[in-house]
């Protein structure tokens, strides 16, 4: 009998805590973003690969070039390899080896700097976006705006995605 009781009252604890957090989201205005697809809609995006490119054009050309020498000399030992001398033959895996180590090096290095310089150029879009949200809830009075890969199901009217890439997309 005890057991019973103990069971009806706590179903009606949580039954209440259930409709208390029903009634407590109905007063809520949600809305839901896509910052993935606001990146790659946004002309400042555009913007920081031609930048970014640019920036690397020299040090991206020259470990082109020693990827290019690597396969002359490489198509070379193909080639003349039967008619080189064990002296000539030895050379020319030295050099080979020389220049993908070389390769390697730089290669790397510049593939962090990229990679630093980019995250640096990304955080300062990112912050473009997040005061564009802030701007659209403060404005429309949202209580909670969220990634939309938080979410399994958002009406299409809450997603706000395209009012953040218009706003961000003015600011230039």
């Amino acid at each position: 009998m005890k057991k019973l009781f103990k069971t009806a009252a706590i179903a009606a604890v949580a039954s209440t805590a259930l409709l208390s957090n029903a009634a407590f989201a109905a007063d809520q205005k949600l809305g839901v973003v896509n910052v993935q697809s606001i990146m790659k809609q946004l002309p400042q995006s555009a913007a920081m690969v031609q930048a970014l490119n640019a920036e690397f054009k020299d040090e991206t050309a020259e470990v082109a070039q020693i990827e290019k020498d690597i396969k002359y000399y490489q198509e070379k030992q193909k080639r003349d390899g039967a008619l080189m001398s064990e002296k000539e033959k030895e050379d020319l895996n030295k050099q080979i080896a020389e220049l993908f180590q070389n390769y390697q090096t730089k290669g790397k290095a510049l593939q962090q700097k990229i990679q630093m310089r980019q995250n640096e150029e990304t955080n300062k879009i990112l912050a473009l976006v997040r005061q564009a949200v802030n701007n659209i809830a403060e404005t429309e009075k949202f209580d909670v705006i969220v990634e939309q890969k938080a979410v399994v199901f958002a009406a299409p009217d809450a997603d706000l995605t395209s009012k953040v890439v218009e706003q961000v997309s003015k600011l230039q």
